[in-house]
């Protein structure tokens, strides 16, 4: 059973920086993409960032330049890196992959900027 358990959520400021980890059991997890969505307070869930079974990584725009996803086969763990956060990134954020067309999720974890 695929499991996806983020740690690393809690309070910043503005301009500061937390690290987000997700770790994965269950699979064979070099070979899938992994995900960080976010969902904010009224909003839709959105992807924030991906990271293929390459390491290619992608951003959405708004975080694109101060957020950085990265991944580690051996630790089977995806993070990702926010600096420069702002108010608008609070959220809870949530890892994410499919395997054989299952989508798994995380429990999520809370992020929230303010002063």
């Amino acid at each position: 059973q695929v499991q996806l358990v983020e740690t690393g959520g809690g309070l910043a400021q503005p301009g500061g920086s937390l690290r987000l980890s997700c770790a994965a059991s269950g699979m064979m997890f070099s070979i899938y993409d992994m995900d960080w969505y976010r969902q904010g307070p009224g909003k839709e869930r959105e992807l924030a960032a991906s990271i293929s079974s390459r390491s290619l990584t992608r951003y959405t725009d708004s975080v694109r330049g101060r957020f950085i996803v990265s991944r580690d086969n051996t630790r089977k763990t995806v993070r990702l890196q926010m600096n420069s956060l702002k108010p608008e990134d609070t959220a809870v954020y949530y890892c994410h992959t499919v395997v054989a067309k299952t989508h798994y999720w995380g429990q999520g974890t809370q992020v929230t900027v303010s002063s």
